[in-house]
């Protein structure tokens, strides 16, 4: 793990407020990358940074186990033209801490990275928290997919 401070940053996306409270997060999250993925929304999106896929959740409520809003879209240069189906954020300038998840995405590895994530004794911030999905990722084949998790 290391850590890391970013800058700034925005995306734009498709958003759902969901809470891992009675596993809704697991109903809410798949339909929300269905969606992105069958309507081919990340090439809607306009003034895209480049074809990575970002996985936002921030406006927590609290902390992981509260309400919170989880984005897919892609990074961008700009918020100034955000299609009417669509949401804008700004990422704020904050230290992350990384995680990797190592292997087939069909293997639940962003999922299991998750449940380890939310056992360790980070100082969290829950300002926002990020996966990245390179443009090529292909679900059957190993991978990495990078977490950042906001931190005080």
């Amino acid at each position: 793990m290391k850590t890391t401070r970013m800058n700034t940053f925005n995306v734009i996306g498709i958003k759902v407020r969901t809470t891992n409270k009675d596993m809704q997060a697991a109903k809410d999250i798949p339909a929300l990358w269905e969606e992105f993925m069958s309507k081919n929304l990340r090439e809607k999106i306009p003034n895209k940074h480049n074809n990575d896929v970002y996985a936002i959740y921030t406006n927590y409520e609290s902390d992981y186990t509260g309400a919170y809003d989880m984005i897919i879209g892609c990074k961008v240069t700009s918020l100034n033209d955000i299609p009417t189906d669509m949401t804008g954020v700004v990422i704020p300038e904050c230290t992350y801490q990384e995680f990797i998840a190592k292997g087939k995405l069909n293997d639940n590895i962003v999922y299991n990275k998750w449940m380890e994530i939310w056992q360790t004794n980070l100082n969290r911030e829950y300002k926002a928290d990020f996966e990245i999905y390179s443009e090529n990722v292909v679900p059957t084949i190993n991978t990495e997919v990078p977490i950042y998790i906001s931190i005080q």
